[in-house]
């Protein structure tokens, strides 16, 4: 409620975190939930920090504010399960008022995310800054309610963010059955690509995307591209386009 932490952990050996439903409050928080603090360096590959069916919700039932909502520093965390989401119906509810950066941001190396869906934050659904992440089936649909292009746009020439972004710096990163989907509510606002890799797809051999899938779910805008610059725009018909 005051726009702390709900939670974080040392950067320790065997934490298990289960069954947690955690709710921004209506001052903004920086992060709700932080596993290990920024800069952590121990391995945990033996006994490692594990999270399984953790939930988020950035209003809804009331106005809630987070910049971030999980935020992973500790290597080899394993997450089994999490919806991490802007809320986009129900009780505090707006472009300026259920205000959210980012669902994800993961800084820690050897990373592992079984069933992973982020939806409707206001800039990069996923942000991930680690080495060696993993993620087995993602499911995203970005923000409904940027109220114009100016207000869903991340640099010069770029219509919005990417649903699933792995930072510039990452060298090794692989995911498995990724959907993204759009349902913009006001007309005019496209964004460029869904997914946005190192360099754009400039052949890191250990980068790799498997099973991609874009679909335009509305009426208005549209997803250029599927990964990078490949893959063709989603429209009214034919709606999905799969890479």
């Amino acid at each position: 409620m005051k726009g702390t932490a709900a939670l974080t952990t040392a950067d320790a050996d065997g934490i298990e975190i289960a069954g947690l439903l955690f709710d921004a409050g209506p001052s903004e928080s920086p992060v709700l939930l932080e596993v290990g603090p920024e800069g952590s360096r121990a391995r945990h590959a033996k006994d490692p920090i594990v999270l399984h069916d953790v939930f988020f919700r950035v209003g809804g039932a009331a106005v809630g504010r987070a910049k971030v909502n999980l935020k992973i520093n500790s290597n080899d965390t394993l997450v089994d399960h999490t919806w991490i989401w802007r809320a986009d119906h129900g009780d505090g509810v707006g472009w300026d008022l259920n205000t959210s950066e980012n669902g994800l941001v993961v800084n820690g190396n050897d990373v592992t995310i079984y069933g992973l869906f982020v939806e409707h934050h206001q800039q990069f659904q996923v942000l991930w800054k680690g080495n060696g992440g993993r993620t087995y089936f993602y499911q995203s649909e970005i923000p409904y309610d940027p109220p114009n292009q100016a207000s869903y746009t991340s640099a010069p020439g770029v219509n919005g963010w990417a649903s699933y972004k792995v930072a510039d710096n990452v060298t090794s990163h692989e995911a498995w059955g990724l959907g993204v989907y759009s349902v913009f509510i006001y007309p005019d606002v496209v964004l460029t690509r869904s997914i946005e890799t190192p360099g754009l797809g400039n052949k890191i051999p250990t980068i790799k995307f498997h099973d991609m899938i874009t679909v335009a779910l509305g009426e208005h805008g549209a997803i250029s591209h599927v990964i990078d610059d490949t893959g063709e725009a989603t429209s009214i018909h034919p709606r999905v386009t799969p890479r």
